[in-house]
């Protein structure tokens, strides 16, 4: 059985390469192994050595330490209590819907998005 660190640290790596718009196969060409061993850390089912960390933090152009935040509030998840809040998936980048929202949104001009933006929080604000 997977460890929950290993899986939090597969999830962010899925979540970096998701955000920056590149292939597990893309990923693992930067690394330097096969885009199998990529599908294996970012599910958990294999644990990530340290240099590999590091060459993968370096491919995805993020500190070693992004892959590790997060993780208290992962762990204490399942403690906290029911609230309004519940509407967001908890893990909300690890919709690729999400992900291509944010990836659209970005892609969008600053004062455009600016624009999109202050229409979202009235649109959040009435509803």
């Amino acid at each position: 059985m997977a460890h929950p660190v290993d899986i939090h640290v597969g999830k962010r790596v899925r979540h970096r390469r998701w955000l920056v718009g590149m292939t597990q196969q893309q990923l693992a060409e930067k690394v330097g192994i096969k885009f199998q061993q990529i599908q294996k850390y970012e599910t958990g089912a294999n644990r990530v050595s340290a240099s590999r960390l590091w060459d993968i933090a370096d491919a995805l152009d993020v500190p070693v330490a992004f892959f590790f935040e997060g993780i208290e509030e992962a762990q204490q998840e399942g403690a906290a209590p029911a609230t309004a809040s519940d509407a967001v998936p908890s893990d909300l980048l690890g919709d690729k819907e999400a992900l291509d929202l944010v990836r659209s949104y970005y892609a969008i001009p600053e004062n455009q998005r600016r624009r999109l933006f202050e229409l979202a929080r009235v649109l959040s604000d009435v509803a």
